[in-house]
C-alpha cells in the first residue's frame, strides 16, 4: 500500500488586487445576486461565466419547495452560456453569495455537481476555467476545476 498525495495552488488575494478583467467578472457576479431565487435558504449564489468572444453570463440558483428540483447558479451560467453560444469558450467564473441579504465574508466553492459540470465544460473546449470565489472583501483564484477536483470522472470511463 502507497500514499497519493494530492496537492493544489489556489491564489488568495484582495478584491483590490483582481486584474480589471476579473473585477468586472466579480462585480457581475455580485450585481446579479439580487435575481436569485432563494427564498427557503435564505442562501443566493451567482455565477458570471466569461467567453472567450468577452460576452459575460449571469446565472443565479434557484430554489423550489419539492427539493432539490432548484438548480445551482453555476450551472445555470454555464448551461446558458453552452446552449447560446456554443463554439465559445468559458474562460473564468466568479462565484459570489449572500445570505441574509449580506455578502458572505469567506469565498464558497461550488457544489460536487456544478464542479463535475465545470469539469466537463473544460473537457469539451480542451480549455481550463479560471474560477474566482468571491467574498466581502478577498477572493481565491483557481486555475483549473481539477485543483478542487482532483480525482475525476470523464468520457474515458464511458469507452
Amino acid at each position: 500500500m502507497k500514499v497519493i498525495k494530492i496537492s493544489s495552488d489556489i491564489l488568495e488575494c484582495e478584491k483590490s488586487e483582481l486584474s480589471v478583467e476579473d473585477s468586472k467578472l466579480v462585480k457581475s457576479s455580485e450585481d446579479f445576486l439580487k435575481n436569485a431565487y432563494a427564498p427557503y435558504s435564505k442562501f443566493s449564489v451567482s455565477a458570471a461565466v466569461l467567453l472567450d468572444n468577452g460576452i459575460i453570463i449571469n446565472g443565479t440558483n434557484q430554489e423550489n419547495a419539492a427539493s432539490p428540483s432548484g438548480t445551482c447558479a453555476e450551472r445555470t451560467a454555464i448551461f446558458y452560456a453552452n446552449s447560446q453560444y456554443p463554439k465559445n469558450k468559458v474562460l473564468a467564473i466568479a462565484i459570489s453569495a449572500f445570505f441574509n441579504g449580506e455578502i458572505i465574508s469567506s469565498p464558497i466553492t461550488p457544489c460536487g455537481a456544478c464542479r463535475q459540470v465545470i469539469l466537463e465544460t473544460e473537457t469539451r473546449y480542451s480549455s481550463p476555467i479560471k474560477i474566482i470565489l468571491s467574498a466581502k472583501n478577498k477572493c481565491l483564484i483557481i486555475n483549473s476545476i481539477k485543483d478542487i477536483l482532483p480525482l475525476t470522472f470523464t468520457s474515458e470511463y464511458l469507452s
